[in-house]
């Protein structure tokens, strides 16, 4: 009979991870408009194995989904990759079925199995290198420390050449149906969710991230199996190479105008200056206001983007609060191949052009020399320099 719940991978490896429909941010930051999937799978054999767990709020379903491939086979062992509560919260619920059950993972997850589920008995702790041969499987394990956390590491599994990533090769969004990369408009539907997961999530460690993905080259990878998104069974070169791509931070040639009004003038200013980048022969423009646009979205525009212009208006002769926090993140971030442009706006005292030139001083960007600060609305002659302003990003960023 036909399991209804799992899906077959290949070789008696089977999908059993759940759709999250319900949580609004991820990690409490982050928006999941489009859900988010957490990933989990059996091998069945000599000896049952699942790799990786999947979120607590999701459990129920997911222990059906296990109770239905083992039909009365013991549990035999659970592979942990990471200790993120989204990939490992749902272990006292498996330990409760399933008492007897080894666990595997490395040293630094060991203390961290102990302080969130008071778990300390039957751990096998491996190494960078280390092969298990657990029943008619082998296993080599590889650590990838800080993407995204200190204790991460990869799987690979000889006989069918798949790596069970992790975060690594991850995206936001819920797998509706289909999970296989070739079942799936990818650049419709997945592709803008990977970007930004990277980003958000893994983009602060990205020389780790690049450092694990040259260990992996030498692997012969026919199929990918990470903790969120698509199973890449056809194509698993094309997410390598995108994240290859992000953790390199490269840019494509254009410009995000990002903007912070109260009243709406700098609001103009923006307008202004992205007129000039169109001037100038800039094609692929974003302008966002930074009360309606989530970090998230921001970072990831301006990850990809080789062009930033920040404007802010100024507030208690200091950034707007809202600009004020974006940088923060974009510190966080590390950014390092873009160019940036600065520009403020004020009534009767500035704060805001003076305290963004602080920032790119202090953190040693690219920026242009041209920074424009503007009381009250802008004039005609402003509204040119602003156009100007514009038109003189664009050649830099098109090397003019």
């Amino acid at each position: 009979m036909e399991n209804l719940l799992s899906v077959p991978i290949k070789d008696d490896i089977y999908f059993i991870g759940t759709n999250d429909r319900q949580t609004p941010l991820f990690e409490g930051m982050w928006p999941l408009p489009n859900g988010v999937a957490y990933n989990s799978y059996l091998i069945k054999g000599d000896k049952n194995i699942i790799v990786d767990l999947v979120r607590v709020n999701t459990v129920s379903v997911y222990m059906n989904k296990i109770r239905e491939l083992l039909d009365g086979e013991e549990l035999d062992y659970i592979i942990i990759n990471h200790m993120e509560p989204d990939h490992s919260s749902a272990i006292k619920a498996v330990l409760d079925i399933y008492p007897n059950v080894k666990i595997i993972t490395n040293k630094k997850a060991v203390d961290m199995l102990n302080i969130y589920y008071e778990v300390t008995e039957n751990i096998e702790v491996v190494k960078e290198g280390d092969t298990l041969e657990l029943g008619n499987r082998k296993f080599t394990f590889y650590m990838t420390p800080m993407v995204h956390w200190p204790e991460s590491m990869v799987t690979y599994e000889e006989a069918t050449k798949t790596l069970f990533s992790q975060d690594i090769f991850g995206g936001f969004g819920t797998l509706d149906g289909a999970i296989f990369d070739d079942q799936i408009e990818f650049s419709k539907h997945y592709q803008e969710e990977i970007t930004r997961y990277f980003i958000n999530i893994v983009g602060k460690y990205s020389s780790q991230a690049l450092k694990a993905l040259q260990k992996l080259e030498s692997l012969d990878i026919e199929l990918i199996c990470p903790v969120h998104g698509p199973v890449w069974r056809d194509n698993p070169q094309k997410v390598i190479d995108l994240y290859t791509s992000l953790a390199k931070q490269e840019t494509v040639d254009g410009c995000v105008v990002i903007y912070g009004s109260m009243y709406g003038n700098t609001e103009q200013m923006a307008e202004a200056v992205a007129k000039g980048l169109a001037k100038g022969g800039i094609k692929d423009i974003k302008i966002r206001d930074i009360t309606k646009t989530s970090n998230s979205y921001l970072l990831s525009d301006i990850w990809r983007y080789k062009g930033v212009i920040l404007g802010s208006c100024s507030y208690d002769n200091n950034l707007f609060p809202p600009m004020d926090y974006l940088l923060s993140e974009i510190s966080h971030q590390r950014m390092k191949n873009n160019y940036w442009g600065i520009f403020g706006s004020y009534s009767w005292s500035g704060g805001a052009l003076k305290n963004l030139k602080k920032y790119m001083e202090d953190g040693k960007y690219d920026v242009l020399d041209t920074q424009l600060e503007i009381k009250g609305a802008a004039t005609d002659e402003e509204i040119e320099a602003l156009i100007n302003f514009g038109k003189e990003m664009a050649a830099k960023i098109l090397n003019k």
